[in-house]
């Protein structure tokens, strides 16, 4: 005799899902896996309100589609939740039993693109990734309203972390703020859809420099608290927490405070040495501890501090992976700085030519920033042979042309 098949509706929809076990979805309820075997049976017995609520918001499908039989009289459950896309204006409600549902294989799929995409950002141009990253997230809005549970989560947090990426190149390579604001606002939506309080800590803290840069000390700390809230929900490893201290460490610099941004750099030097328990993500890949030295020599170089400054990036630029070309113009960009506040105009004339032969192969606009502060810095010994040098190089076709395009 065959066996009975069971609940094959609310199987199908469960793996569809991206519960791959019954355990995983019964952990997701927050119920015995001994109910979810019941609810697979050939007799599924119907389940409470809340839990048959659940299963609806859970899976995208009703609980009547998932195999359920309502006892007399009872009403089936209610519509399907909007997501907080939807809510922005963004995307559609979870699909009903009619619409389209990817596989949980979806996922995978869309993710290894976003990874691909994070990899990239190192070594591409900016003009390059920055349209294909657009299109991805614009692919990854249209096929995330047909997914539902773990597999909608997977596809709503690469969604953010592309959004992220986006926003980043807009920011820092594009210096294009107010674009960079809304599209981290749909990386933050994206994130809340995922329930992924890290990545929705990293989105806020990355808002935090665009208030920051205009001087706004203000809105850069509100947003800073927000980005410390949302990491408190982690769990949050040495290293996200040591990064929020680095870029608050920023936001204060760049508002002139830097006795508060060396105190919040020796706390992120303590919480790395420390370590904790707790894996970083894997997205956070902009951060370690020679990042970390890289913060702390610019703000030592904006608090006066030279001998220091000088001593901290050229540690830096010694231990910079030769993969990391952008932060290498930011460091020799901050070295030539150092030596122009020292005096020697021939020394910062050096790295800033060394900074715009980087800036030649990987284009990064806050290290054509630095070398423009320092050729301001120049002034007084703009008739010396060395700075004339720099001036040639400075206002090369190709290195004008670079710069006015963007």
């Amino acid at each position: 005799m065959a066996r009975p098949a069971g609940n094959t509706r609310l199987k199908a929809a469960r793996l569809a899902a991206g519960y791959h076990s019954q355990q995983a979805l019964a952990d997701a309820l927050k119920v015995g896996v001994r109910q979810v075997r019941r609810w697979e049976s050939d007799a599924p017995p119907w389940p409470q309100p809340e839990v048959a609520q659940a299963l609806t918001r859970l899976l995208g499908q009703e609980v009547e589609a998932l195999g359920f039989t309502p006892p007399g009289g009872l009403p089936a459950a209610g519509p399907a939740r909007r997501t907080v896309l939807a809510a922005a204006g963004g995307l559609a409600a979870v699909p009903t039993q009619a619409a389209t549902v990817q596989p949980a294989t979806a996922a995978d799929d869309y993710a290894a693109v976003t990874r691909s995409h994070r990899r990239l950002y190192w070594s591409v141009a900016p003009a390059t990734l920055h349209p294909a990253a657009l299109a991805h997230a614009t692919f990854g809005c249209a096929l995330l309203p047909e997914t539902i549970g773990q597999t909608r989560a997977r596809i709503a947090a690469a969604l953010a972390e592309t959004w992220l990426l986006a926003g980043r190149i807009e920011f820092f390579d594009m210096r294009d703020a107010d674009r960079a604001q809304q599209t981290l606002l749909r990386a933050l939506q994206a994130a809340g859809e995922a329930d992924d309080p890290l990545l929705g800590a990293a989105v806020l803290a990355h808002t935090a420099f665009i208030p920051a840069w205009a001087g706004d000390r203000d809105g850069a700390v509100e947003r800073m608290v927000a980005a410390r809230t949302y990491a408190r929900r982690g769990p949050a490893s040495a290293e996200l927490l040591a990064w929020l201290d680095a870029v608050e460490a920023e936001c204060e610099t760049r508002c002139g405070n830097t006795r508060t941004a060396l105190h919040l750099i020796r706390h992120a030097e303590d919480l790395l040495a420390a370590g904790s328990e707790h894996a970083s993500p894997e997205w956070l890949d902009w951060f370690n501890a020679v990042r970390l030295a890289a913060f702390k020599g610019n703000t030592e170089l904006r608090a006066r501090h030279f001998p220091q400054a000088r001593e901290t990036l050229l540690g830096v630029l010694d231990a910079l992976d030769p993969a990391e070309e952008k932060q290498a113009t930011v460091v020799l960009g901050d070295l030539a700085a150092v030596e122009a506040a020292a005096g020697d105009p021939e020394a910062a004339c050096g790295y800033a030519l060394r900074a715009l032969d980087q800036l030649e192969r990987t284009w990064y606009a806050m290290g054509m920033d630095r070398v423009r502060e320092v050729r301001r810095a120049l002034a007084p010994h703009q008739h010396e042979q060395c700075v004339r040098d720099l001036d040639d190089r400075l206002y090369g076709w190709s290195t004008t042309v670079s710069a006015l395009s963007r």
